[in-house]
């Protein structure tokens, strides 16, 4: 049979053709839609839709019964899920009541408000702070602060050896573990380097008239270009005193920065990272009632322990946000003396700003000169920024062995005693 289809194909005669199966080839099929299931509870298909909406009396659908799992009383796959009616208590329970909508919420309002508080991060940093706040930035410690610490006669004799005690206090001793964390030693390492420079109350008696706040919550309002701002709620551990700070610039310096071009950051918007709200109040707050004899702030402690890497805050954000504080605290006390109205202060006020992680600080000292925020033009507020200062660099909790030779052994290496003496200076500038 193979020779024999071998010689039909040698003639050029198809077996197939020779054999009269196949004459022609077949036409291909026109494919179709795929045949849809009947209708479901979701409705008609979409052409069928089509068709009666151009009907002028569209046809009666019989409506089908939803099948659900309720009488079952669990998950049945296949059936839908039953929906019931909103079970009525008889009273409002505060933690499984829904509340009110914001529309319908008393302090509601169609424009909205920027707040910056405790957790925010600015993306820009602190060029997006000054912008927000209308500030120049100056490089280092201000003269006043610098004359602190290059005089002899402002130091505490013998303060190497308690700072020193101190970072050991806080790393090694005041804990049961090998290695502490930051969360742990950081609030300790604040609250010892404060009671060292308690010490100098012995030598400026008016370093008693002063009181640390925690938890206090601020509140202050202003605009800027046609955006509302507002920083408020919980912040820093205050430092308040009973005599204000003096003007650490003078009127001429006040006066030359009305040539200051503030930086802009297009096409970021200034208002990146901070929270939008429609519910707000307009309000301007100090945290403390009238007649608090510790009126005045003096300095903020920004203590940032996380323990987590993710929670920290950077350097950089941590700048900003002592800034954004800082700037809240002096607006806030400055409404208070001088009313609501915008103007140039007479007598500016004044906030310092410290930040530590348990090793490495940032020193800020602010002087608010005016609260006329809205336009770039005029008189600028002023602030002094002393970046990245580390008071040791490093607490060697674990000695390192290396085949049983201790070739490091613990303790604290790279000891920076100017890191305190700008700490100490900040504390007695406005009492010396």
């Amino acid at each position: 049979m193979a020779a024999a289809a071998l010689r039909r194909q040698a003639r050029g005669l198809p077996s197939r053709l020779a054999r009269g199966i196949l004459t022609r080839p077949a036409p291909p099929r026109p494919r179709g839609p795929l045949p849809r299931t009947p209708w479901t509870t979701r409705g008609p298909p979409p052409e069928e839709l089509w068709r009666l909406s151009e009907r002028p009396s569209p046809r009666e659908q019989v409506e089908l019964d939803v099948v659900t799992y309720a009488g079952r009383q669990h998950f049945v796959p296949g059936l839908a899920r039953p929906r019931f009616p909103p079970w009525d208590r008889g009273w409002r329970d505060p933690w499984h009541s829904l509340g009110p909508r914001y529309e319908e919420m008393p302090l509601y309002k169609e424009r909205g408000c920027f707040i910056c508080h405790q957790r925010v991060k600015l993306l820009e940093g602190v060029r997006q702070a000054q912008w927000l706040t209308k500030t120049k930035l100056v490089e280092g410690l201000p003269p006043a602060v610098l004359s602190i610490v290059n005089d002899p006669a402002h130091q505490l004799e013998g303060f190497e050896e308690r700072v020193k005690h101190a970072i050991s206090h806080a790393r090694f001793w005041d804990t049961t573990e090998a290695a502490p964390r930051r969360e742990h030693y950081c609030p300790v390492l604040f609250e010892d380097l404060i009671h060292v420079c308690r010490l100098m109350s012995a030598k400026y008696p008016s370093l008693t008239k002063r009181m640390l706040a925690r938890n206090y919550r601020i509140a202050a309002t202003w605009e800027r270009e046609s955006i509302l701002l507002q920083v408020r709620g919980l912040n820093g551990v205050l430092m308040n005193s009973m005599t204000p700070i003096p003007p650490v610039a003078s009127k001429e310096e006040v006066l030359a920065t009305e040539k200051h071009v503030l930086e802009t950051f297009y096409p970021i918007s200034p208002t990146i990272d901070l929270q939008e709200v429609n519910v707000y109040k307009e309000l301007n707050h100090t945290g403390f009632r009238d007649g608090y004899p510790y009126s005045h702030p003096h300095t903020l402690f920004f203590l940032e322990s996380a323990n987590i890497r993710p929670n920290r805050f950077r350097p950089e954000q941590l700048r900003a946000k002592m800034l954004m504080f800082a700037f809240g605290n002096a607006l806030a006390k400055a409404k208070v003396l001088y009313g609501n109205d915008p103007k140039v202060l007479e007598q500016p006020v004044v906030v310092q700003s410290v930040g530590t992680d348990g090793q490495l600080f940032q020193f800020m000292v602010f002087q608010l000169n005016t609260t006329d925020l809205v336009s770039n033009d005029g008189i600028k507020n002023l602030v002094w920024i002393d970046s990245d200062q580390n008071l040791y660099e490093k607490a060697q909790c674990i000695p390192e062995i290396k085949k049983r030779v201790v070739t490091k052994p613990a303790g604290i290496y790279g000891f920076q005693p100017d890191t305190f003496k700008k700490f100490l200076a900040l504390y007695l500038h406005g009492t010396v």
